[in-house]
């Protein structure tokens, strides 16, 4: 199902709002969306008959539009509000119980308004004889931060229309025109503070209680920003948490696989209200987030353990990170104010909106996304080049949050795979970009998750190696192939690949798989892990038929000048 949303025009009355309510319902209906127009005059008529025009019958007739809006845009429907709605609180009510809404200000001087009313409606309030005219007897007080403000007096509706389109696309609502596959859910989340917003929180800031995160929250916070984690707005309550752990599925039925979550201590939660907004700051004090706190909630750190990782064994690294945290979760929808990006990988981190715009520029329709915590070797580089005789492009996006201590480091890997682009990849056909996310350990379930983050990214095919995102030995060779038979294709909206274990067949004399090949292990070139890291301690190159020298000599550098270890 497709992600609904609501669009709230409001503006005095002759502004313009039904006018481009119609002219909106009739281009979002031209991209196959469902729309639905709640017009405040309509709905005087027949859900507010009886009314009058004062504060709390104009307030109590805000309520009703916002609540048949709500219902409406949680199954799907574009909902497009033409209401003066005067007030300001009720319009951030309405707001904050729909959750996905769009408030464009419809502004028009009251000076054109006068010369428009051909009833002479203006001319009359202005001369007393209307008691309760919004803008004139009674206050219109204007959005303080609207996503939109269009200018009726001096544009054609269709230029608003066009403005608000635009908006809509750039903020994730609707997917652009440009063919490349939809976010899931429908719309790329945009949850970066515009500049009126960012203004309005920063003058709130000093009245909030802060909340320090760490490395891990920050990922993931900068990740909702920019709609990486499309359709979550923010971190997971309490029915979509359990529905994740229960079925891999968000309360609504659409697919996820891991909970995201922010964790603190029960210390932390007591001094933070619910229906409040929380700073959210770096270790260094500065704050890049408000979140609207809407729950707080405890989990049960075994059972999460056992649902996600397949074990409550603390050895297990993602285990061992979920012990260590707080165990109540706090509930809501983040504003980012400031990005997390990491500076010595600023080249390399675009985020979702920016790789589909390379896609669009390269012709690309068809992208594999290839997810990687390691150096990549021949056998990772066997099934990219298989994937990309199926598809336009291939993006490689290595993770670089994050990991276990004894992963290579995200820069020597940055290093190894520039190398190997260069030798080995035709530049006009892949593209290298840098996850900021942490690492899970998750297997399976990880999987799964990492193949919708790349929909995200615009790729529509996704590869899935053996034991992906696995660590030890908690998961089963394939368990991260069997674990997509629990949906059904057309739900995840992303193709995945599957291959089997890679390696060099002497005898074939090429790179294959368990599936091509016929011969027996002495045949093959596998290495295990252990072996590559003594190989390189000793300034070792491995087998050209295991790794591109390239790679294996950026390896032997930072191990000889890092003392780091290098896992395959």
């Amino acid at each position: 199902m497709e992600t609904g949303f609501t669009i709230w025009l409001t503006g005095l009355s002759g502004a313009g709002k039904s006018t481009l309510a119609r002219g909106l319902a009739a281009a979002l209906r031209e991209r196959g969306r469902r729309v639905e127009v709640l017009d405040g005059d309509e709905v005087r008529e027949h859900l507010s008959k009886g009314l009058g025009f004062s504060k709390q019958d104009r307030d109590t007739n805000i309520r009703r539009i916002a609540y048949v809006a709500r219902l409406l845009t949680r199954n799907g429907v574009v909902t497009i509000v033409a209401a003066i709605s005067p007030y300001r609180e009720v319009r951030d009510e309405a707001r904050q119980q729909i959750g996905a809404f769009v408030e464009v200000y419809v502004h028009c001087p009251l000076e054109e308004l006068v010369r428009r009313d051909v009833k002479g409606l203006y001319a009359r309030a202005l001369r007393g004889e209307i008691p309760q005219f919004t803008g004139v007897s009674d206050p219109y007080e204007e959005p303080l931060a609207p996503e939109v403000v269009v200018h009726t007096d001096r544009e054609r509706p269709e230029e608003s229309v066009a403005r608000i389109l635009a908006y809509l696309e750039a903020a994730g609502y609707l997917p652009p025109a440009d063919g490349l596959i939809p976010p899931h859910g429908g719309r790329l989340v945009n949850r970066l503070a515009t500049p009126e917003q960012a203004a309005a929180l920063r003058a709130r800031l000093p009245a909030l209680p802060r909340l320090t995160l760490g490395p891990r929250a920050l990922a993931d916070l900068d990740l909702l920003a920019v709609g990486a984690f499309s359709p979550l707005e923010g971190f997971l309550g309490r029915r979509d948490y359990e529905s994740v752990l229960e079925r891999m599925r968000l309360a609504n039925g659409l697919p996820w696989s891991i909970p995201i979550t922010l964790p603190v201590t029960p210390a932390e939660a007591e001094r933070l209200t619910e229906g409040a907004e929380v700073a959210l700051a770096d270790a260094a004090g500065r704050v890049v987030g408000v979140l609207a706190l809407q729950e707080r909630y405890e989990r049960d750190p075994e059972r999460e353990a056992e649902a996600v990782y397949r074990t409550t064994d603390p050895a297990h690294p993602g285990v061992a990170v979920l012990r260590r945290q707080g165990h109540v979760l706090l509930a809501g929808p983040v504003t980012v104010l400031e990005r997390q990006r990491p500076p010595q990988f600023a080249a390399y981190a675009l985020d979702p909106a920016e790789t589909r715009r390379q896609f669009v520029a390269r012709g690309w329709r068809t992208i594999v996304g290839f997810q990687t915590r390691n150096p990549i070797h021949r056998a990772h580089e066997y099934l990219q080049k298989c994937a990309l005789e199926v598809a336009d492009g291939l993006l490689i996006h290595p993770l670089v949050g994050e990991t276990k201590e004894d992963d290579v480091p995200a820069a020597v890997r940055l290093e190894c795979y520039r190398a190997l682009l260069e030798h080995y990849y035709p530049a006009d056909r892949v593209l290298l970009a840098v996850l900021p996310a942490a690492m899970y350990y998750a297997g399976p379930r990880e999987a799964v998750f990492h193949a919708l983050v790349r929909k995200n990214y615009g790729c529509t095919h996704f590869i899935v190696g053996r034991d992906h995102a696995g660590v030890g030995h908690y998961y089963g060779t394939y368990d991260a192939h069997h674990i997509f038979q629990a949906f059904r294709p057309q739900e995840l909206g992303i193709t995945p690949l599957f291959f089997d274990h890679a390696f060099y067949c002497r005898r074939c004399q090429s790179m294959a798989t368990t599936k091509t090949c016929p011969h027996d292990g002495d045949a093959r070139v596998i290495l295990s892990g252990t072996r590559v890291r003594e190989l390189l301690r000793a300034g070792e190159l491995p087998p050209a038929e295991y790794t591109r020298p390239e790679v294996a000599r950026v390896l032997v550098a930072a191990v000889a000048g890092r003392g780091n270890g290098a896992d395959s």
